[in-house]
């Protein structure tokens, strides 16, 4: 398939005029103001475009951008529309948009019927969706789907991107898969935007002193060849979504939480090379609750399917990536040490993945970038062999990736963030020698301005990775700027590891309230009772409410955590999904 046309390619609306009537809202194409559909403000129902539903002055007209999905609660369905957009640049020739703000529109006139407990219910599950509005890091695109990389999508038929957007896209990347149900339902395709959790960097590379841009800022760089594109892009899979401290290691399906596929592709003169890395928590079933301590206690869960969950995550991954390298870079000792331990037991047991042992803390301290190397010694031969994708201008495939690395540390941020750019370098120097822009001798790293600006942008792609899950920037990005510890860095790190324990302690259980809400796991219904009033801890029915975790024991930090959670919310116990809390038909 030829790789950036345009010919056939299916396209969405990419403006609308949205009308709001008190009983309706209705959605015009501004490209085609024939072409819309309208939702009842009562009933929520959804109804194609008519004279009848246009017609009158509507109280509030805007421009938006985009619908990206419905949503169904107790009063009444709600519309999450995109109200600004900005274009960060382009995918395979197509403009990519990063989504700037959202808003969540309510159709729920019902609630004046519902009674007070309803009420007060509904009013928490719209401050979940207050939170979703500030979601980060969301992209998409109107003319091409961007879920699907390089290789996957060369090898698809011709016919597959005139199908709608949602049906190309990889539904494990499709950050609103869950939303979008009802208007595919309604087959609504020209108005259906995937939108993809995770980041698009891109850096141009010309000749010297030619202006290049970098992200958002102008720069210079002194490349021998013509010029080149260089693009950074990272996928967040959405089966086991989540914040940090409340999605650990895997469920009973083999889905890890913090499961990135980043896609490294370089364009020069017509061809077009791809990386692949990935990275994912380890899967095993294992917990770490927050417990207002700075590290919390990990818990390894012990179950019989442990074996299964192991075997049915690695599956995936060879069935979709080929034979995979787990590059395992916890500490070998404490807490880390033993579920590092009981990762390595298990994978002892599987064909098809070499498992590597590197203990990052140890190896390469806080400063030693370079110690890397001991590592890629130890994998070069079957990382060298395992390739890149590359294609000629006239698409013809004159290589293939045939496996993956997939590298992980607890958090699977910083140290991985520091490995996976190492690692990326490596691969840059291999492609930038088969197109003969280097000699076998030279490097990326000889050229220091554009290494610098390589390492910048797998800085920023850390930080974008580590504020979606983590709440904060990276830590450790000052070795992958620099290769070692600054002063500035060493102090922003530790800025950062502060915000983290706020914000995971105080914040991140409502977040994943709201994203439990948004991707489907948990379903509001009038026909079950009210998960604030309910008072058996086993129901896996129950609404995970982080926020109102509440320590038997604590004395003055318990009473000052009390004052800032709702009193409808106290007392309950905190529901993580995992299965610990979680009958096994209950767990995701």
């Amino acid at each position: 398939m030829e790789v950036g046309s345009s010919s056939s390619n299916f396209k969405l609306y990419d403006q609308f005029e949205l009308l709001e009537f008190e009983d309706r809202l209705v959605f015009k194409s501004l490209e085609s103001p024939d072409k819309g559909f309208s939702i009842c403000r009562r009933q929520g129902n959804i109804e194609p475009l008519s004279d009848e539903s246009s017609s009158g002055k509507p109280p509030k007209t805007s421009t938006i951008y985009g619908v990206a999905g419905t949503i169904r609660l107790l009063a009444g369905t709600y519309v999450l529309v995109i109200t600004s957009r900005k274009e960060v640049g382009s995918f395979l020739g197509f403009p990519v948009y990063r989504v700037e703000s959202m808003k969540f529109l309510a159709c729920n006139e019902a609630l004046r019927f519902s009674n007070s407990q309803e009420k007060r219910d509904e009013a928490y599950f719209m401050s979940l969706l207050k939170t979703v509005e500030a979601t980060p890091g969301l992209y998409y695109s109107y003319e091409t789907d961007i879920t699907v990389n390089l290789q996957r999508r060369c090898k698809l038929m011709e016919a597959w991107t005139s199908k709608p957007l949602w049906k190309q896209a990889d539904p494990r990347f499709v950050w609103n898969n869950h939303l979008l149900e009802e208007l595919i339902e309604y087959k609504l395709d020209r108005f259906i935007i995937p939108l993809l959790q995770g980041n698009i960097l891109k850096l141009l590379l010309y000749h010297a002193f030619e202006p290049i841009c970098l992200s958002f800022q102008v720069t210079q760089l002194k490349l021998k060849s013509s010029p080149a594109t260089f693009t950074l892009l990272s996928r967040r899979c959405t089966r086991r979504l989540g914040t940090r401290m409340w999605r650990r290691g895997a469920n009973l399906e083999g889905d890890s939480a913090n499961f990135i596929e980043t896609e490294q592709l370089l364009e020069l003169e017509g061809f077009r090379c791809s990386s692949l890395q990935i990275r994912g928590s380890i899967p095993l079933l294992w917990e770490q609750i927050v417990d207002l301590s700075y590290k919390p206690q990990l818990r390894i869960i012990q179950h019989e399917q442990t074996p299964q969950v192991v075997e049915r995550h690695f599956n995936d991954l060879y069935q979709r990536y080929g034979e995979t390298i787990a590059v395992d870079l916890t500490d070998k000792h404490g807490d880390e040490g033993q579920l590092s331990a009981a990762y390595a037991e298990e994978m002892q047991k599987l064909p098809n993945v070499r498992y590597v042992s590197f203990d990052f803390h140890h190896v390469c301290g806080s400063s030693n970038f370079a110690n890397l190397q001991v590592l890629y010694d130890k994998i070069s031969e079957e990382f060298e062999k395992q390739g890149y994708f590359l294609i000629d201008k006239d698409g013809k495939i004159l290589e293939e990736q045939r496996g993956i690395i997939r590298s992980n540390c607890i958090d699977c941020l910083d140290r991985t963030n520091v490995t996976q750019s190492y690692l990326a370098q490596k691969t840059l120097d291999i492609q930038l020698q088969r197109l003969g822009v280097f000699t076998s001798t030279e490097y990326i790293s000889m050229f220091p301005e554009d290494y610098v600006k390589f390492r910048t942008l797998w800085a920023e792609q850390g930080d974008e990775i580590s504020l979606e899950y983590a709440g904060t920037h990276a830590l450790k990005g000052d070795l992958v700027r620099y290769g070692k510890q600054t002063v500035a860095g060493f102090i922003k790190d530790g800025m950062s590891a502060l915000s983290r324990y706020y914000v995971n302690n105080f914040h991140d259980g409502i977040r994943q309230d709201a994203l439990d809400l948004v991707s489907g796991r948990y379903t509001v219904s009038k026909s079950n009772p009210s998960p604030f009033q309910l008072n058996s801890f086993e129901s896996f029915s129950y609404l995970p409410v982080a926020s109102a975790l509440l320590i038997g024991g604590l004395t003055l930090t318990t009473f000052s955590l009390q004052q800032g959670i709702p009193s409808c919310l106290k007392n309950k116990r905190l529901e993580t999904h995992s299965i610990m809390c979680l009958p096994l038909s209950g767990l995701e």
